[in-house]
């Protein structure tokens, strides 16, 4: 017959106090439970007696504050036997300046809401996104209205386009480059050979040391009677400064005629000189050809006995005579108008915006073409002539052309910050690629940002995009200096 196995009979064969009884895996699972916390514990009060206090510690600092990492108290203040959870702004501003960004900005943040230690070693000065758009997202100000964009997340979502692109914008600098022309096959000069010209070739940062290949060391060792300062368009006064020194590679440098232009832009004036006439305003230039031909012409004194060229002869112009006989200092005069006339209607003109050039006058018999625009006449003294006769004397016109200002604009994103150097890895056309087809001077060549954008995106195989990036928030124009107050770790046991 079979057994029969009920719940009950079951029942009677378990060891109701089985839990009672100590076992191995119950002798391992307590004290599994207990050691950790109570080793733990006791590491945590032996740490605290002997003042180390890295067990509170959150993290890692920045690497600007690293010697600090076991200083709480510098900026976590103490409260109650503890340190503050927070560090506090007056802790951050004894060390730091900090000038506002903004005197119209409606919202002070503190300190730590944009530059957040222990995490690592990061560069605490570059502020996430999301603090920038607390204010820029719905930007306001105490006067109640802004002429900034009021609503940015971020570079990818708001950011409008770069103020100098926008509908309307236009280069205001004077000088008349033709982008086109260079970019490509060009002669060097009337009579040189066919070069192909690279951007470096022209524009370079200031700190660049390379030798300019198209260098013209008899314009570059003079001096300019006029500053850098007076060709530069200047950016807004407001512009917020950034934080530590410049290299000098951020932007480039203003195109300089000597290193840049004059290799292939010859100034010659006059069929007897092979030099040209200095590149600088009007006044130094006249003077400049006075006083070679009067040291030309009395070196040649046979020469002012002037045949009449018949090639030259104008229709509706009077003819001049078959020879005339001059004085040196008529024969200076002349030569003086005729170059300076090619000097203004045809060198300078070339590039340069030329206000009020004199008109040319060929009915004065004795003189050829003199400066004529009812200009009150003067006598200038035959002086630099060697052996000069007192009663010699030039007669031209006083008045010389003016030249429009260049107003090169150095920078032109002044409420950003922009580092070439950084990007020299790339080719100057794969973001200024305008150039190639630039045929005005009034063409701004700068990138959009649409190019930018292509770099410059979230992803690790992207460009950093955060604002901290290009912009600054605190002006440091303003910025006043702090009264030090720390020891160097080695010299805090010692007397000193």
């Amino acid at each position: 017959m079979a057994r029969t196995r009920t719940t009950k009979k079951l029942a009677q064969r378990i060891d109701l106090n089985y839990f009672k009884r100590s076992t191995a895996p119950k002798r391992a699972k307590f004290w599994i439970s207990v050691l950790p916390p109570v080793i733990a514990l006791a590491w945590i009060v032996g740490r605290g007696f002997s003042g180390d206090s890295r067990i509170y510690s959150s993290g890692r600092m920045s690497s600007a504050h690293a010697v600090l990492e076991n200083e709480c108290q510098t900026c976590h203040m103490p409260q109650a036997g503890a340190f503050s959870a927070r560090a506090i702004d007056s802790a951050c501003l004894s060390c730091h300046d900090g000038p506002l960004h903004h005197t119209d900005q409606v919202k002070s943040l503190e300190c730590a809401a944009c530059h957040s230690e222990h995490h690592g070693r990061v560069n605490i000065s570059a502020a996430s996104d999301r603090t920038c758009a607390e204010c820029h997202s719905d930007l306001k100000t105490k006067a109640g209205t802004t002429s900034y964009a009021g609503h940015i997340r971020n570079f990818e979502d708001g950011h409008p386009q770069f103020a100098a692109l926008r509908e309307g914008s236009f280069d205001p600098g004077t000088l008349k480059l033709n982008h086109a022309i260079h970019m490509q096959p060009i002669r060097r000069g009337p009579n040189g050979p066919i070069v192909n010209l690279e951007c470096s070739d022209c524009h370079r940062p200031a700190a660049a040391k390379s030798k300019w290949i198209y260098e013209d060391a008899s314009y570059t060792a003079i001096k300019q009677t006029y500053s850098e300062e007076e060709e530069i368009r200047l950016v807004k006064a407001d512009t917020l400064t950034p934080h530590g020194p410049r290299t000098g590679r951020e932007l480039m440098a203003p195109v300089k005629f000597g290193t840049a232009c004059a290799s292939c832009h010859l100034l010659t004036f006059d069929k007897r000189f092979e030099e040209g006439v200095p590149h600088d305003i009007p006044e130094v230039i006249d003077a400049f050809l006075v006083k070679r031909l009067q040291d030309y012409i009395a070196a040649h004194p046979g020469e002012v006995r002037v045949t009449r060229d018949p090639d030259r002869n104008l229709a509706g112009k009077p003819m001049l005579p078959a020879v005339r006989i001059l004085t040196p200092a008529q024969w200076v005069a002349e030569r003086t108008a005729e170059d300076e006339d090619l000097l203004w209607r045809k060198t300078c003109n070339e590039c340069h915006i030329l206000k009020n050039v004199p008109q040319t006058d060929a009915n004065s018999p004795g003189m050829g073409p003199s400066l004529s625009l009812g200009v009150a006449e003067t006598s200038v003294s035959f002086r630099d002539a060697p052996n000069p006769t007192p009663s010699v004397a030039r007669t031209v016109s006083s008045y010389l052309p003016g030249i429009a200002a260049s107003n090169t604009t150095v920078r032109w994103m002044p409420h950003a910050r922009f580092d070439h150097d950084a990007h020299n890895g790339f080719t100057c056309v794969s973001c200024h690629q305008k150039a190639v087809s630039s045929t005005e001077m009034k063409d701004i060549l700068l990138p959009g940002i649409a190019i930018c954008q292509t770099c410059h995106a979230p992803g690790l195989d992207r460009a950093e995009s955060r604002c901290s990036e290009c912009h600054t928030y605190h002006d440091w124009s303003k910025r006043q200096e702090v009264t030090p107050k720390f020891t160097l770790p080695a010299l805090r046991s010692t007397n000193h």
